[in-house]
C-alpha cells in the first residue's frame, strides 16, 4: 500500500475512522472495520497526527506499520494529515483541512476517538472530527478538491466514538468474533509500539504485555455482554433506532 496512490484516488468511503495516532483505530474499531470490509463496505482510516512526540519508534516507522496494518485490514484509503501531535488543536485551520478530507471521501459513517480519555489528543481529536463532520455539511464553507473544484457539502450521518484506555459504558457493542484475529494481526503490525522483548526501547504504558491482554480481555467481555466471542464498543451522543427488532443481539 503507497499513500501517494491511495490518496489520489477519488472514491466514497462507507465507514472512515478519523483518528488523533497511528494504531488508535486498530486498538479500538480495527474489528469493526474489517467485519464491514468483508461485507461489502469500503473503509478507511486518516490518521491526525504521525504520533512523532511517542516515546517509542520514530514517525517514519509508524507510517510504515500504518501502511503495513492498512493492508491487513483491506482498507480503501489510509491518509495521514501530518498535523501537529500533541499540539494540534480544533480551530478553523485544522478544521478546514479536515472538512476538504469528508467532503472528498463523503462517509456516511465516522468513528472518532474517545470523547474522554487519558491522553490529551484523543478527546481533543473527538470534538474536531465531530465539529468538523457536521460543519462540512454547511455550504457556505467553501474548499476545493485536490484540481483546484470547488466541493460539495456533505455531512456524514453518524459520529460514533470508540472507547480506548479509560474504561467507558458503551452505548452499543459490534460483533467482531470473525475479525478478532485480523484485529490482533493488525494491531501488531505496530511493532515499534506494543510489547517487543528484543526491543531496546523505553518502556511505556502501552508497551506492556499487560496491555495487550487488556485489549483482548476487554474485546472478551464486550462480547460476553452479547453473547458473542469478541465485540467493541462505542459511545453515540444522539439516539439510535432499528427498524426490526430482530436485528438485535
Amino acid at each position: 500500500m503507497h499513500a501517494a496512490v491511495i490518496n489520489s484516488l477519488q472514491m466514497k468511503v462507507n465507514l472512515l475512522a478519523i483518528v488523533a495516532h497511528p494504531d488508535d483505530a486498530e486498538l479500538a474499531c480495527a474489528g469493526t472495520l474489517i467485519m464491514h470490509q468483508m461485507k461489502g463496505h469500503t473503509t478507511g482510516i486518516i490518521d491526525l497526527t504521525k504520533g512523532e512526540m511517542g516515546t517509542r519508534g520514530t514517525p517514519e516507522q509508524r507510517i510504515i506499520e500504518a501502511e503495513e496494518a492498512g493492508e491487513i485490514m483491506k482498507l480503501a484509503v489510509r491518509e495521514n494529515m501530518g498535523f501537529a501531535d500533541v499540539f494540534f488543536k480544533n480551530d478553523h485551520e485544522h478544521q478546514l483541512k479536515l472538512i476538504e478530507k469528508i467532503r472528498k471521501y463523503q462517509p456516511d459513517i465516522v468513528i472518532a476517538n474517545a470523547k474522554y480519555d487519558r491522553h490529551p489528543d484523543h478527546g481533543r481529536a473527538a470534538q474536531l472530527v465531530e465539529e468538523a463532520c457536521f460543519n462540512a455539511g454547511l455550504r457556505k464553507i467553501e474548499t476545493k478538491d485536490e484540481n483546484g473544484n470547488l466541493q460539495s457539502p456533505w455531512r456524514p450521518a453518524k459520529v460514533f466514538n470508540m472507547i480506548q484506555s479509560t474504561s467507558l459504558e458503551p452505548d452499543f457493542f459490534v460483533d467482531i468474533s470473525e475479525a478478532q484475529e485480523k484485529k490482533m494481526e493488525a494491531i501488531r503490525a505496530f511493532k515499534t509500539q506494543f510489547f517487543n522483548p528484543d526491543s531496546k526501547e523505553p518502556q511505556t504504558y502501552i508497551s506492556k504485555p499487560e496491555f495487550m491482554l487488556m485489549i483482548e480481555g476487554r474485546a472478551k467481555e464486550y462480547g460476553h455482554r452479547i453473547q458473542v466471542a469478541y465485540a467493541e464498543g462505542f459511545q453515540y451522543s444522539q439516539a439510535l433506532g432499528v427498524g426490526d427488532l430482530f436485528q438485535l443481539k
